[in-house]
């Protein structure tokens, strides 16, 4: 599990003054990003020439974000099957404790010499484990 704090800007508004649905996405992909960049699971993934890819995602919207509010994004690691697994985030505002958004993301990990997906063998479940958890 880990935690990432975004400050929602300026930028980030749409014309009604709330954050636009489409930059959750890239609060989602970066709390992701900062999971496996933090705990160095992307040099691990690199020297296994695996790579790490988000095949759907399933997204929430609860609560609008305004300028201004400071946002956690938790990402915790879900269930596995024989080819896929779910990470769930959850964007809540630190000063309410309120829920904005909740995202089910799955992913794959692909062999990046064939693009192909994986079975998530107990070696890639372990991994994932320790980086994640």
């Amino acid at each position: 599990m880990k935690d990432t704090i975004i400050k929602v800007r300026g930028y980030h508004l749409d014309i009604y003054k709330h954050v636009n649905n489409a930059r959750y996405l890239e609060f989602l992909e970066e709390a992701r990003w900062a999971l496996f960049d933090d705990n160095g699971a992307l040099e691990l993934l690199a020297q296994k020439n695996w790579g790490f890819a988000v095949v759907n995602i399933n997204i929430n919207f609860r609560r609008a974000a305004t300028v201004g509010d400071i946002l956690c994004v938790r990402t915790q690691l879900g269930d596995f099957n024989q080819k896929s697994g779910i990470l769930t985030q959850t964007i809540r505002n630190l000063k309410t404790e309120k829920i904005i958004t909740e995202a089910q993301v799955t992913y794959v990990i692909l062999d990046l010499n064939t693009n192909r997906a994986l079975p998530l063998n107990d070696e890639i479940r372990t991994i994932l484990t320790r980086v994640i958890s």
